[in-house]
């Protein structure tokens, strides 16, 4: 299991992040996902290594950003 944690831009509250989590968890291998809207954070659980252009298409679909410094 990997675990990695992104960035977001953009949540606000509870809906915020229920948005994004429903989007990350169809991203192929997650296993779990937790969002920090206070700390603008999300921990995401895989099998293995995720592709950063995966994850971040699910986090615009959701309607937020990855912040500008992920790598």
């Amino acid at each position: 299991m990997t675990e990695r944690v992104y960035a977001v831009t953009g949540m606000a509250c509870g809906h915020c992040a229920r948005f994004v989590s429903d989007e990350l968890r169809l991203v192929a291998g997650v296993t779990s996902v937790a969002v920090d809207v206070d700390r603008g954070t999300v921990a995401v659980t895989s099998e293995g290594a995720l592709d950063l252009a995966d994850v971040r298409a699910a986090v615009e679909e959701a309607g937020y950003e990855l912040a500008a410094d992920q790598p």
